[in-house]
């Protein structure tokens, strides 16, 4: 009874490991979804991709809005042969994924403010809850068995529904030191809310007992463990359910710097300070004690520094290539940082072309690896290194007015651990996968004279 009693505490412990590391969203305009290399842009996401390329744009105001309907599944499978179904399915849907910037360059100055979804990853709904909440549950036919009593079914309701948002809101100050070379700075106020919602109850069992179910039908396990005297292991099969917020906020320091040393060619690179982020619990209903009110845990955005290169190879051509470092390990994420093989980097390629004066297509490739280890991985929190394909287009309304349309489709490397069950003396499978869709609208309008020098 005592194994029960374990593998039960740590099904539902998962509820209380769900701050998950947060990486830095770079999907902060509709031209990134288009063509995924944005790091030296001079156009008006240059706010957040390159504050110090804004120098570039023609004087007067700039203006960009733009929206990304985001969908996600995550599956986990897990071998475990107790369970009912290995499958787990989460949806995360995100409808409205906002970037909005405005601009006013004048002479050598350009001020911006931005904002954005900086990190967080929307909102996942596993309806059948995941492994890590249901192996212990799954093991009761098997030991209550062992106790001399046939045991063949067990049933539950579970469910989790999680949810990240960290707002952005920056602010940057541009200056042209000379016709090649400017620099900028800035910062970013991060406003973060975490939300986790879940339940654990309807424990089903059959276990045949000559008095309380002869006929073997399914039962309360609340009811069955009170029963026979067990008051401790009906404690731990009752109805149990996590209603908690988790609110902080932080600040980011920017820096970038950009060098045009002739026409066709812009370098550009910018360095973001890590964001130190502390957030605290606002529990409602915490059934299983792993979220105390007011109990604190951090939840940085790890610095990165990103390169860019954009070069204009005719006219109606271009070219641009990204590459960003991020410092993932020097972030706190109360220590989960530390079970990184390394830190994360992204490498992206991107291409535009002119087919007329209204008309311009454009693609991407994105390649995202980082220091996956299986201490890092788990059902509730994992990432996989992927490749991503962007693709779209721009429609040039008048000189002053454009429409951006883009896609992008992102192929996830499958990743596996096996995970060791000592009460069964042997480890199963657990497999992770993933698939994203994005789809993007924005526009972007100047006026004050010609749209970009």
């Amino acid at each position: 009874m005592r194994k029960i009693t374990l593998l039960l505490a740590l099904g539902l412990l998962v509820l209380g490991t769900a701050q998950a590391a947060i990486i830095t969203n770079t999907n902060q305009s509709t031209a990134y979804i288009r063509m995924l290399s944005r790091n030296a842009t001079t156009e008006i996401d240059a706010v957040y991709y390159n504050p110090a390329g804004l120098v570039r744009l023609a004087d007067g105001w700039h203006f960009s809005l733009s929206n990304e309907t985001i969908s996600q599944t995550k599956t986990v499978v897990n071998d475990f042969p107790l369970l009912n179904n290995g499958t787990y399915e989460g949806k995360v849907s995100v409808p409205i994924y906002p970037d909005a910037y405005i601009a006013w360059k004048k002479g050598k100055i350009a001020v911006s403010v931005g904002f954005g979804p900086n990190a967080g990853g929307g909102s996942a709904d596993y309806q059948t809850g995941l492994p890590s909440f249901e192996t212990g549950i799954s093991m009761l036919p098997t030991l209550i068995t062992m106790m001399g009593l046939p045991t063949t079914k067990y049933s539950a309701d579970i469910a989790f529904k999680g949810s990240s948002v960290f707002l952005g809101f920056q602010g940057n100050l541009s200056y042209a030191l000379s016709e090649t070379f400017s620099l900028a700075a800035g910062f970013r106020y991060i406003s973060a809310t975490n939300t986790y919602e879940g339940r654990l109850k309807s424990v089903m069992i059959n276990p045949q007992h000559p008095l309380l179910n002869p006929s073997g039908g399914m039962m309360s396990a609340v009811t069955f463990f009170t029963a026979i005297g067990q008051p401790g292991l009906a404690a731990m099969v009752a109805d149990k359910a996590v209603d908690a917020k988790q609110t902080g906020s932080g600040f980011t320091p920017i820096l970038s710097l950009h060098y045009s040393p002739i026409p066709e060619l812009n370098l550009s690179a910018r360095y973001e300070f890590n964001t130190k982020i502390e957030l605290t619990n606002k529990t409602t209903v915490d059934g299983t004690g792993l979220f105390p009110d007011g109990q604190k845990t951090h939840g940085d955005i790890p610095g990165f520094l990103a390169l860019g290169a954009d070069y204009g190879i005719s006219p109606d051509f271009r070219a641009s290539l990204s590459f960003s470092y991020y410092f993932d390990k020097n972030a706190d994420w109360d220590g989960r940082e530390d079970l990184l093989d390394k830190n994360s980097i992204d490498l992206s390629f991107g291409l535009e072309y002119d087919i007329s004066d209204l008309i311009m297509v454009s693609a991407g490739y994105q390649l995202s690896r980082y220091g996956l280890v299986d201490d890092y991985q788990s059902d509730m929190s994992y990432d996989l290194n992927a490749d991503t394909f962007g693709f779209g287009g721009r429609i040039r309304l008048s000189p002053n007015f454009n429409v951006d349309l883009g896609a992008l489709i992102v192929n996830y490397k499958d990743y596996s651990k096996n995970l060791p069950y000592p009460a069964l003396g042997a480890s199963f499978r657990e497999l992770y996968q993933q698939t994203t869709f994005v789809f993007s609208i924005g526009a972007s309008y100047h006026f004050g004279g010609a749209a970009q020098e």
